[in-house]
């Protein structure tokens, strides 16, 4: 109970995470690398060849078990760096897959356009660009 005898009331629950405005959750990895900034930058140089090739791999993937190990490999990696834009997106689309919705090319180049700029983030943080 609040002070006074009244209590207090909770606050719903909500599954929707309060998200960064920068492509990078940078709290989140520096969590992530315990502070270490040195690891981070490492962590987002592999982050960012990870990006690559695993885009290039769904824009060619053909059967539904590359779509969906690709897509989930995104999600993870995106995830764990705190890339909750790509994270997001790459769930939302693993799940429409798995319930029979095609994966468009439109659909493709929207993560790609995320994927865009989560890489260009990278390269200004990498280059010790101001961000």
């Amino acid at each position: 109970m609040a002070p006074g005898g009244t209590a207090l009331k909770a606050e719903p629950h909500s599954d929707i995470r309060t998200r960064t405005m920068r492509p990078v959750d940078l709290v989140h990895l520096a969590n992530q690398c315990l502070g270490d900034e040195a690891l981070e930058l490492e962590v987002l140089r592999l982050f960012d060849t990870t990006l690559r090739d695993y885009y290039g791999r769904l824009k060619v993937a053909g059967s539904f078990d590359d779509l969906t190990l690709v897509l989930h490999s995104i999600k993870g990696a995106a995830g764990g760096v705190g890339a909750w834009a790509i994270a997001d997106l790459a769930k939302a689309m693993e799940h429409e897959i798995r319930n029979g919705c095609p994966l468009t090319p439109e659909r493709i180049d929207d993560l790609g356009l995320v994927v865009e700029d989560v890489r260009n983030f990278i390269g200004r943080m990498v280059a010790n660009e101001a961000v």
